[in-house]
């Protein structure tokens, strides 16, 4: 256990969420360090937080009416991904992960929204969620891979048979997980066919996508069924509202189909997602398997990610690096909620830090 920890910290929280979450948040100049920081559990890392990426589900589960703040409390910090240094170890029972030693660089996520979020100079990360960051990979980009990284790969690599000449088509290609979703069925042989509107059409295809759908000028289904049936489908964003129900004239018999993001979380949401699970085909359910991706820390992923990017055929793609000071983050919640960015938005915790 390291000696040296302050006693306090920088840590952006907030009360309410009303009417959003980014005009609630505050920084704390003399935050308390995570609960549990001078006495970590066996499996749990301190990590001194040098970068932390936005997820959508940073400002959607902390509004959740009743449940979100039930959940995670008040005040709270939000976000969940970070890259970091490695501050203390608890007993590392699993052995399925690597000994990380006190200063090495690592990066992750928590495995959901908590009191204790990632926006602060220390959080306490589970190990099986806390890798170290791959030779020659950076700080930014590998926070960038934390959670849509590992999402994309397990949204992706699990559901085909070996990647070499199978169809995939990524619904939403120019955000996180659509930018490396993108590049990790190329780097397997997939071809893939994205959507995304107008101005990102030259980035998806940068990335790599073989076809692109412009939902701005074209009918996503209609131009769907007019291509070779795809082997996969990965969702990330939930529209067209009948994108799944359409899925027997564009897909093959034993195709998957992958429900990443949604637009909201609602309660039509949530009993859509338990029709499309739970209902029979021949009671006028879906006639392919449906899920909504239900990501686990994971390793041995990370393992494989991390060398997708250290080998140069995975890139993160980063939208705008904001600061930890001047509403930076209060800033980067707001680009986040319009749903219009191009791949990451980061937040650098520390204003700078040796690779």
């Amino acid at each position: 256990m390291a000696s040296n920890l302050p006693k306090t910290m920088l840590a952006w929280k907030f009360s309410s969420v009303s009417p959003t979450l980014e005009e609630n948040l505050r920084l704390d100049r003399h935050a308390p360090l995570p609960d549990g920081s001078a006495s970590l559990q066996a499996d749990q890392v301190l990590v001194n937080v040098l970068a932390v990426s936005l997820n959508a589900v940073d400002y959607k589960f902390p509004e959740i009416p009743f449940l979100g703040r039930l959940i995670t409390g008040s005040p709270s910090t939000p976000s969940i991904d970070f890259a970091g240094r490695v501050a203390a170890v608890g007993l590392n029972k699993e052995s399925t992960t690597e000994n990380l030693q006190v200063g090495q660089l690592v990066y992750g996520r928590l495995n959901a929204p908590t009191k204790f979020g990632t926006l602060a100079e220390y959080t306490i990360a589970p190990r099986d969620g806390c890798v170290p960051i791959p030779p020659g990979v950076s700080v930014i980009d590998a926070s960038c891979a934390s959670s849509v990284g590992l999402t994309a790969y397990q949204s992706i690599i699990p559901k085909i048979k070996g990647g070499a000449g199978e169809r995939v088509f990524i619904n939403g290609g120019s955000g996180g997980c659509g930018t490396f979703g993108i590049q990790i069925a190329k780097a397997v042989g997939c071809h893939v066919t994205t959507s995304c509107s107008t101005p990102n059409v030259e980035l998806c295809k940068t990335l790599g996508a073989d076809t692109v759908i412009d939902y701005k000028k074209s009918d996503v289904i209609a131009e769907l069924k007019k291509m070779q049936p795809f082997d996969l489908v990965v969702d990330n964003v939930g529209l067209p509202a009948d994108l799944y129900w359409s899925v027997p004239h564009f897909t093959n018999p034993d195709a998957h189909y992958v429900q990443v993001g949604a637009v909201a979380i609602t309660p039509s949401f949530i009993l859509g997602n338990l029709y499309k699970t739970y209902w029979p085909s021949w009671l006028g359910g879906g006639k392919r398997p449906w899920e909504f991706m239900n990501l686990v820390n994971k390793p041995e992923d990370y393992a494989k990610l991390g060398r997708l990017m250290q080998e140069g055929k995975v890139r993160p793609y980063v939208d705008e690096v904001f600061g930890m000071q001047d509403k930076g983050p209060v800033r980067a919640f707001a680009k986040l909620r319009t749903g219009r960015t191009r791949g990451k938005i980061i937040i650098k915790i520390a204003d700078s830090w040796e690779e």
